[in-house]
């Protein structure tokens, strides 16, 4: 049985929340008791969640995806710094510094031919970018687009300034017992919990309008329709 893309669609974040959010956060706060799996086994079995979920995704699509990569990098890294049990202020650190650095390599991207906003939000798997493209230079406003791109930079970058800081301010606030203790892995697991109305919404927030914002300017460049311009496919 053939399933629809819509379904695919719900079951794949459904899987997301599931293996990178709910497991992990179940596990690290209901079982790291010595009766259970105790503080350090809690650790690496609810991080292999995420881990085995973004190996499945290389698996299902056959490509390297930088941010994927990234991921699992910042995994490693957080599983690391608690089984050496290093003070907290790393975790808080490095969870601070990843959206940093995407955010400083959006803007650096823009001295380049392949500005990173093309890959969030202006791609082929959006919209027509041949057809804005012709559009683009039919109604000679080439240039005017790549201010608007440049803008759209501006305004993701702001996103992940966002979710710089808010994860750092929840690292810092919930991380506070020492590491290796059950008291750590449940604050862990609360922050994991958290991690995605706290930060991951706001952040999107500004990403969707970054996105408002670019459509709004294509349609305006190009005098096409959204209808026009959106893969419908």
């Amino acid at each position: 049985m053939i399933q629809s893309p819509e379904k695919r669609k719900r079951e794949g974040i459904l899987g997301n929340l599931l293996l990178n959010i709910i497991i992990p956060t179940v596990i690290l706060t209901k079982l790291s008791g010595e009766d259970w799996l105790g503080t350090k086994m809690a650790i690496v079995v609810a991080l292999a969640f995420p881990v085995i979920y973004g190996l499945k995704d290389f698996y299902t699509s056959r490509k390297l995806n930088f941010f994927s990569i990234l991921g699992v990098v910042s995994i490693f890294l957080t599983g690391g710094i608690s089984l050496l049990e290093l003070d907290p202020k790393y975790i808080a650190i490095k969870e601070a510094a990843i959206p940093a650095l995407l955010g400083l390599a959006t803007l650096a991207s823009l001295k380049t031919r392949y500005p990173l906003v093309r890959t969030f939000l202006y791609n082929d798997k959006i919209l027509q970018v041949d057809k804005v493209a012709t559009a683009l230079k039919e109604n000679n406003n080439q240039i005017h687009f790549d201010q608007v791109l440049k803008n759209a930079s501006y305004l993701i970058a702001f996103s992940f300034l966002v979710s710089s800081i808010l994860n750092y301010a929840l690292a810092k606030y919930l991380l506070v017992s020492p590491p290796g203790t059950e008291a750590f892995n449940a604050e862990l697991g609360k922050m994991t919990a958290l991690s995605f109305p706290v930060i991951a919404l706001p952040a999107t927030v500004v990403m969707m309008f970054a996105l408002f914002y670019l459509f709004r300017q294509i349609t305006k460049l190009t005098k096409l329709s959204l209808e026009d311009i959106l893969h419908t496919d």
